[in-house]
Order: C-alpha cells, then structure tokens, then sequence
C-alpha cells in the first residue's frame, strides 16, 4: 500500500469534529441554539471591526474561525487513556500541557489532545480536553474499591475501533473507506447513554462523594460534555444567551476584556439535567452536559504566564460573589498593569509573536541588523500575535465547578501529580510553552535568514 492511498490524519481530524458536532447538536439542542448565536455574534462583530476581519484574514484566521471547536471528556482508569491516545493519534492530536484539576476541588487531572504544527492548527484544530478521574483522592477506601470495580466491568472503545487503531499504527494511516469506518466507530466512545451501569444507591453514594466521580464511572463511556465553538465577542454571546433561551454561568472565565486579548476567555450555560435508567429500572436525574463558548487570544510567555497568575489571584477576594458585569469590571481594575498593546507585550517579552516578511522586506536587499524591533521600525517585518491554542487550570476548573456544584471544595489541594498521569498516558505530554517558543524562533530565524541575502 502506498502512503499516497491514505487519508491524512488531518482530513481525519476534520470529519470525526464534524460528526461530533453534528451528534452533539442532536443530543443537546441547546448546542445547536448556542452554535446559531456565536455565528451571528461573529458576523456582527467581523461587519463592524474591518480592521479584525482583515488581520483575521491576513493571519489565516478566518477560514478556520467556523470550525474551532474543543470538547472536553472524562475517564476513569489509566488504560482508558493511553487508548484514548492512541485514538487521537490516528487524527493527528498529541497530548500537551498537564493541568491538575485536583487544586480547585475537582478529583482529574488533565491534558489536551491536539494538533501540534502550524498547517495542521490552520487545517482544523479541533482539541479535546481529556481529564483522568483520580481514584486515589477518594477517601473512602470501600467506595473507592467500588468505583474501581466497575470501571474494570467496563471498555469504552468498540471492537471496530480497537482494530482500526492498530491498523492505522501498522500501515501508517488509514485509507478513505478504513477512515469513514474510523470516525464511525470512534464516535461511539463519545455518545451519550441514558442508562447506567449501576443501581441508584451506588450512583447517589459516588455522587455524595463528588458529583464528577459520579459522571466519570457510572455510565458506559465518557460522553462528550460539551463543545465548544469560538466567538470573537464573548461578552455579547453571555449578554444574549437568556433571550436565546439558555442560563448562562454567572461569570466569564478568565482575563478581562482587552484591545489585545490575552490567553483564553470562557462561559458557558449550565448544565441540563437529564433523565437516567438506572440499573433495576429505578428512575433518577443525571447533570452533566452543557455548552461552551470561548474567545481566544494571544500566547503569554512564561513572564506573562507569571503576570496573568498574579494579578488574577491578587483580583480573587475583590471579585468573589459578584455579577458578572461588575466582576468583569473589577478585573479589568486588577489587570490595570498588564499592557494592552501588542507593541509592549512584544517588547517586554510577555506574549509571543511570530515575524513574517512584509512586500518591503521580500523586496529588499542584504540587511544588516538583526534586530526584530529595528526591522518592524523599518516597514521589513511584521510580527503578529501567537493564537493560544490551550487551556487555564483556573478557567478550567471554574467551567467543571459551575456546572456540577461545589462538591470537593479544597479537600484535593496540593495533589499535582505529572509522573502518574504521564505513566498512565504511555508517554510525555508536551509543554505548550515549548512550543509557541519553537514558533517564534522559526519564524524569526527564516526573516533573518532571508534579508542576510
């Protein structure tokens, strides 16, 4: 077989997050509503700011902008991930960034499933943010003994899709028909059941334990909770979503509102409550599942990590409790002192950026100097900012919180663990840092190479 006979893992990417969209949509019609809102929203907002539909269009923004989507799912035992892995391989995803959930009360800890190079991000990316129940952090010894139990009863991956997965490692993808078959049978792992494995006693005793134990073991697999389309003005999509027919969470994730966007932004409507067979015919209600909404900004260096990390805990105590309109305003207070102009995050190293040639700069002879700021000065170069592709613990949790309550509190504070997770996994998760870092210097290493002559 030729390689030339196998589909890339990125068209593979692109149909399996368009069958999930579409089965998402006809389980949850909310989604459906919210994916109709954010379109118009983004419409809206390219109509009346040029100037971002032409950057958008300029940064192979735009084309993409319709597609961007992440889900978020969650398992329970360590061989339900590194299958999970394997699976995301065949569609090009690649673990990276480690993130523990168990700091703000919710017992996982998690990583991102997602396309790592350039060509692939502007193809589809698609991520899906994948959380490992911790078994460990469940005090009770007979009940965490339960729940081990069950999940070992359990395989949340078809047979097709087993095979599928070690075909493609054999031959090194999969042909047009053995690729349809894929996406088929790996959906399957990510539908939603509404009968449970367990009797309601045992579903109600893990749910007094932490409402997300209870998520993780007691159905068939790890139904996708939400996706997650990106807007580009999540502060009116949250404005619009009751008179859209939806209960938006009370507050925005994440930084304030900027001229500069930094990181990533998130909101949500809350979960749905649903109703659930339990085992024995008992009847009972099940909240999980909700819609997501993101808006995306520029990648902060580790400085500007640190930065965002201060400010955003020095903000906590000023912004607990209150609405979303003057908790937005008040953190817009608190981040008084990151700069908000691209010019300055470059300067102070605070974001990164990536440097491409302007019509001068192509056109010109040998340049002398190798310094970014001199050729930006100079009309060579222009550096734009570095979609982040990523997540925020902090965003993250807050997301899991609102839609499953306030089981947990702190109870599982100071449990990072990224040597247990990796062994589960099979293999190292990258460090998201690294590789927007590795951007940058490509990109400045080619415009300085070619105005050397």
């Amino acid at each position: 077989m030729t390689t030339t006979s196998l589909v890339s893992t990125d068209a593979i990417r692109d149909r399996f997050s368009q069958a999930m969209s579409a089965m998402y949509q006809a389980e949850v019609p909310q989604y459906e509503t919210l994916l109709a809102l954010v379109d118009e929203v983004n419409r809206e907002t390219l109509a009346r700011d040029a100037g971002l539909a032409e950057r958008l269009e300029a940064h192979d923004e735009l084309n993409r902008l319709g597609v961007e989507r992440h889900g978020a799912i969650r398992v329970g035992s360590a061989a339900e991930l590194a299958m999970l892995r394997r699976l995301f391989a065949v569609m090009g995803m690649y673990p990276v960034g480690y993130y523990d959930l168990a700091e703000a009360g919710v017992p996982v800890h998690s990583t991102a499933f997602r396309p790592v190079d350039d060509a692939a991000l502007a193809r589809n990316p698609f991520r899906v943010f994948t959380s490992l129940l911790r078994l460990e952090l469940i005090e009770n010894e007979a009940l965490r003994e339960r729940a081990a139990a069950i999940l070992a009863q359990r395989d949340i991956f078809t047979p097709g899709a087993r095979e599928l997965i070690e075909l493609c490692e054999h031959q090194g993808g999969l042909t047009e028909e053995q690729a349809e078959r894929f996406v088929a049978e790996a959906l399957e792992t990510f539908r939603w059941h509404r009968d449970a494995t367990v009797d309601l006693d045992t579903y109600e005793a893990l749910h007094a334990e932490h409402r997300l134990i209870a998520d993780v073991v007691c159905f068939r697999g790890p139904h996708i909770n939400h996706l997650t389309p990106r807007t580009l003005d999540i502060d009116e999509v949250q404005r619009r979503m009751p008179a859209a027919g939806m209960n938006p969470k009370a507050v925005i994730e994440g930084p304030p509102r900027r001229d500069c966007p930094i990181l990533l932004r998130q909101t949500s409507f809350k979960a749905l409550e649903e109703s659930i067979r339990f085992a024995s015919d008992r009847q009972g209600t099940h909240t999980a599942r909700f819609g997501e909404i993101e808006q995306r900004g520029v990648a902060l260096t580790a400085e500007g990590r640190a930065l965002y990390d201060r400010l955003l805990a020095a903000s906590r105590e000023r912004t607990a409790g209150l609405a979303n309109e003057d908790h937005q305003r008040v953190l817009a207070e608190a981040f008084a002192d990151f700069p908000d102009d691209e010019a300055v995050l470059r300067r102070r190293s605070l974001a990164f950026f990536e440097y491409r040639l302007t019509e001068a700069g192509r056109a010109s002879g040998p340049v002398d100097t190798p310094d970014p700021e001199a050729l930006i000065e100079r009309g060579l170069v222009v550096a734009r900012p570095i979609t982040y592709e990523d997540f925020l613990p902090v965003s993250a949790a807050g997301i899991f919180q609102s839609n499953l309550g306030d089981g947990g509190g702190e109870a599982y504070a100071g449990n990072a663990n990224r040597e247990a997770f990796e062994a589960a996994l099979g293999a190292s998760v990258t460090d998201e840092l690294s590789l927007y870092a590795e951007r940058e210097r490509t990109s400045l290493a080619a415009v300085r190479e070619a105005l050397a002559g």
